[in-house]
């Protein structure tokens, strides 16, 4: 099962993105990226990821998706795969073009990248 930490739910991934998923993973499961306030402090970082990595260990994924805002992710990541759960990014291309004054970027899903 791969689990989709990040604030873009796999119901709106591309049918690529989704195909690819369940190919290799077979499931999908959904956990929404927590909102992390700038102010705040290493430990209570520390303790806001100890407190994800429980759950992400009680529901005991084939993989991590995650991405996200990124002391939080490289942390998250790290203890994760210290537990022995690998984890995976999703690259993207992105084309850009400018009309009438605003940029509009499209991404297009790739691939998984492991971390």
């Amino acid at each position: 099962m791969l689990l989709n930490l990040t604030n873009h739910p796999s119901s709106n991934w591309s049918s690529e993105q989704t195909d690819l998923a369940v190919e290799k993973f077979a499931q999908i499961i959904d956990l929404p990226f927590p909102s992390i306030p700038p102010d705040y402090s290493s430990q209570e970082l520390d303790t806001l990821v100890e407190k994800f990595a429980d759950r992400v260990l009680t529901l005991s994924p084939t993989v991590v998706h995650i991405m996200g805002e990124m002391t939080f992710t490289f942390r998250l990541v790290n203890l994760l795969k210290a537990n022995g759960i690998p984890c995976i990014a999703s690259t993207t291309s992105r084309s850009t073009e400018e009309k009438d004054g605003i940029k509009l970027s499209k991404f297009v899903f790739v691939q998984f990248r492991d971390y």
